[in-house]
């Protein structure tokens, strides 16, 4: 008997895929449209689960390196740095995957297609998925998440190492109660201003293999049933060929919650002729019934498994091993000490110096005596944040700081109280422990347990949301207990999204935001409070001062929200973040002064390290237009690069900016070039008087004309 075609490694894929499909029968194709696809084994078709994680390292497969969760990731500002971090997921994904075929696993969490990164403008705080992102702009979000999805997929002309999954799609951030029956309605303008370019970018750029549509409607369709969404924009506009996939539960909620469909067989029907090709559940069942009735015919259903049938072949599921490059990656590569270590590089990347009034920071390790204080100096939690995987080691905020101290130092820890709740029994103690020390660390903060996905998050009070901005009510009177002893206090704090301090802004003198930092994250945070290397982070996000400088949750406009339309001054700012050491910045250089449409401009400056100590420096580059005829971003990201410096040291940073970068979108969701004024800045931050104010280096600044 001939081989069939589809086994046949040197045909092209396509051509594999559609012969693979022609030989189902209808029963079967639509089983291998649910994500916990079963095997046909009359053709030799393997059974396959489409449904894996890897947002931060390798989720829910066993013991896997841990990385900072994907907010601290965005913090580190350095996409080069990410691209290294997703090339070690990946290398771990393919290990484990064919470590699992070896010992005939095909179970969940053991295959190669893989639901991350989430993309979603964390466009308000009090989202409690917000951690998973990278952050609030969509410049800075599109380069992280190009360079995450070229990390994961590789670069092999012909097979692809992983499927990245870019999610959800597209207009998705809260509130998590709401998310299966939410319409999330947006102008066109605020769609393609700020909820689409890092989608796009994923898939023009980053060449993503995958789209995981949301829970919600926008515009009134359902998105994994959304004509506008999945037909006109990402296959239409976009020209993707690849696959969509639903979250999980959603197509369920077409007819359930959103009640845009009768019954399951039409929510199944409706969601594959809008372009969503696999389901992560089993309402796809349905679609048997559908072909019956009518609803859907049964060359729409090959059309979409023919998508699947597809990615399963540029996986190099069915060709031979030693046809696969990726196949022959050891397993000993999971959890190695060359992912230690980068996870370590990456925490402490991510680091955000926030305050250090007096240069209390960094502290010397001979201190006579050390406090450590909070519920969050001991935890695992703290370290993981969600959709994590098991590192067979990690080090805690007080494990790191313990070894770092000199063998003379008296260290006392207490607790102090729990992360929630009411009880202050442990006040005294932690008050104690104070008295008899010369400084403190206070180790407070947010925790997956009060921020995460709707059922995650036990001590959240909205479904894993927040509906307040600041340290739970324990944790803030813990903080007032200590500062009021009057030690040198130094507070680390921990958590996945913008935390409100107006107070310890005032009351605490050095202030260290270290996200949820990974397996190693003690190590950085240690390694940056006793001076081994200088905090450079920058806040991939905006702190504001209360939930009072916030419109409604539910409100999807723009207006209000984020840096780039926030019309009061924040407490912190977006690409804010201090050093132990001071830039400085000159030299700023337009290769223009007038830019026509479809033209770029390249900008140059100088950025010196005019401090004492080596440091890495964020040089970012804002726009503002200055004459637009219509509402846009009081200033937007145009680019960013981080560099290190020696003491004394300068260097030129360029960028290139695009010609949609210098373009207005229309009402409609055009780009427009308008003619008028444009600002450029160059600064280790917004350049902003608040930034400032806060002891930002002041950046340069130069115009241009658009003609």
């Amino acid at each position: 008997m001939p081989t069939p075609a589809w086994r046949n490694p040197d045909l092209p894929p396509a051509e594999r895929a559609r012969d693979l499909v022609g030989r189902m029968t209808l029963s079967e194709k639509v089983s291998q449209m649910m994500h916990d696809a079963p095997a046909i084994e009359r053709l030799g078709v393997p059974a396959y689960n489409w449904w894996n994680e890897c947002l931060h390292g390798v989720g829910r497969a066993g013991v896997a390196t841990v990385f900072p969760q994907a907010i601290g990731m965005a913090a580190a500002w350095n996409d080069d740095l990410l691209h290294r971090v997703a090339v070690a997921i990946s290398d771990e994904a393919r290990a484990k995957h064919h470590e699992a075929l070896r010992q005939g696993d095909h179970g969940w969490y053991r295959g190669l297609t893989f639901w991350s990164p989430n993309i979603n403008i964390f466009r308000d705080p009090r989202w409690g998925r917000g951690q998973e992102t990278y952050g609030e702009d969509p410049y800075l979000t599109s380069r992280m998440g190009v360079a995450f999805v070229r990390g994961l997929q590789g670069d092999d002309p012909r097979y692809l190492k992983l499927v990245a999954t870019p999610k959800h799609y597209a207009v998705h951030s809260g509130p998590e109660r709401l998310r299966h029956e939410f319409d999330a309605r947006v102008s066109r303008k605020d769609l393609y201003e700020t909820y689409l370019p890092a989608f796009r970018a994923c898939v023009q750029e980053g060449g993503a293999a995958s789209v995981m549509g949301a829970y919600n409607r926008t515009g009134g369709e359902p998105c994994c049933a959304s004509p506008t969404l999945l037909g006109d924009i990402l296959r239409g506009e976009w020209g993707f060929a690849g696959y969509v996939v639903s979250d999980c539960g959603a197509i369920s909620d077409i007819h359930e919650r959103h009640r845009v469909a009768a019954c399951s067989a039409e929510s199944a029907a409706l969601s594959v002729r809008a372009g969503c090709d696999l389901e992560c559940g089993c309402v796809y069942a349905g679609l048997l019934s559908a072909v019956q009735q009518g609803l859907i015919g049964e060359g729409e259903i090959d059309t979409a498994l023919t998508r699947l049938m597809l990615a399963r072949l540029r996986l190099g599921m069915f060709d031979p091993p030693e046809r696969v490059p990726w196949a022959a990656i050891p397993y000993e590569v999971n959890d190695c000490e060359q992912h230690r270590r980068l996870a370590l590089e990456m925490a402490r990347q991510s680091l955000v110096l926030l305050r250090n009034e007096g240069d209390l920071l960094p502290l010397r390790p001979d201190l006579g005596s050390l406090a450590v204080i909070g519920p969050n100096a001991e935890s695992l939690d703290v370290l993981l944040g969600n959709y994590n995987g098991t590192p067979s080691r990690y080090v805690t905020l007080l494990d790191g700081i313990r070894a770092r101290l000199s063998p003379r130092t008296r260290l006392w820890y207490a607790q102090g109280c729990e992360q929630a709740g009411d009880n202050r029994r442990g006040f005294s103690e932690a008050v104690s422990a104070t008295e008899r020390a010369d400084a403190v660390i206070l180790c407070l903060g947010l925790t997956p347990r009060i921020e995460g996905e709707e059922g995650d998050a036990a001590f959240s009070e909205a479904g894993g949301d927040r509906i307040t901005l600041g340290l739970p009510a324990v944790q803030q009177d813990l903080l007032e207990r200590i500062v009021a002893v009057g030690r040198p206090t130094v507070l680390v704090l921990t958590g996945g999204s913008a935390i409100s301090l107006p107070w310890a802004a005032e009351h605490v003198p050095a202030i260290l935001g270290v996200w949820y930092p990974g397996e190693e994250g003690g190590t950085a945070v240690a390694e940056a409070l006793f001076g081994e290397f200088s905090p450079a982070g920058r806040l991939p996000v905006t702190v504001v001062r209360s939930l009072d400088d916030l419109p409604p949750f539910e409100d999807y406009r723009m207006q209000g929200r984020t840096y780039r339309y926030l019309d009061r001054a924040p407490l912190w700012p977006f690409g804010f973040g201090l050093s132990y050491t001071s830039f400085a910045y000159s030299g700023l250089r337009l290769a223009r002064e007038q830019v026509r449409a479809g033209e770029s401009l390249e900008v140059r400056a100088t950025v010196t390290n005019t401090g004492s100590r080596p440091g890495d420096e964020v040089a970012q580059v804002y726009l503002s237009d200055l004459e637009a005829s219509l509402p846009v971003p009081v200033r937007a990201l145009a680019g960013f690069r981080r560099v290190h410096l020696e003491p004394g040291e300068s260097q030129e940073v360029a960028f290139t900016l695009a010609p949609e970068q210098l373009c207005l979108i229309s009402e409609d969701g055009k780009p427009v070039l308008e003619p008028g004024r444009f600002r450029v800045t160059v600064a280790g931050s917004q350049g902003d008087a608040r930034s400032l104010a806060l002891g930002a280096a002041a950046g340069v600044s130069g115009e241009f004309e658009a003609v």
